[in-house]
């Protein structure tokens, strides 16, 4: 069992998906776009700025499901081009630096063209 969340203000899915969900004492927080809630992109071109916005977006969803990213244990990131990995792990850095959780980075094609990077996370809250 799992219950959906659906953050205030969170971009509707462009497919069949929640944004997160919560079971038992994690959030998995589904794949996190540079897109707002009309589904229009946001910040083409702009690597740093994308990367932001998701993360804040998965702030968002994990506030609504009990968490912060201090709970985060693991990221799975998806990014367009290698030479924009520096500019991520910058942004990064700067939500993470400090006891960073597991993760990997894969570069590959999005599902839209203007789409930089996509993140998913799961954290955990409560218990260990």
């Amino acid at each position: 069992m799992f219950t959906p969340i659906f953050p205030a203000g969170a971009a509707k899915p462009i497919a069949p998906y929640v944004p997160a969900t919560k079971a038992g004492n994690a959030i998995y927080v589904g794949g996190t776009l540079a897109i707002d809630q009309q589904g229009k992109s946001l910040y083409l071109g702009d690597m740093k700025a994308q990367t932001r916005y998701v993360i804040e977006q998965i702030k968002s969803a994990l506030s609504a499901g009990g968490a912060t990213l201090d709970d985060v244990a693991y990221n799975m990131i998806f990014i367009k081009r290698v030479e924009d990995y520096a500019a991520l792990n910058e942004v990064y850095a700067e939500y993470f630096g400090k006891n960073p959780p597991a993760r990997y980075c894969i570069v590959t094609q999005l599902v839209r063209e203007e789409f930089l990077i996509e993140i998913s996370s799961i954290a955990h809250v409560g218990p260990a």
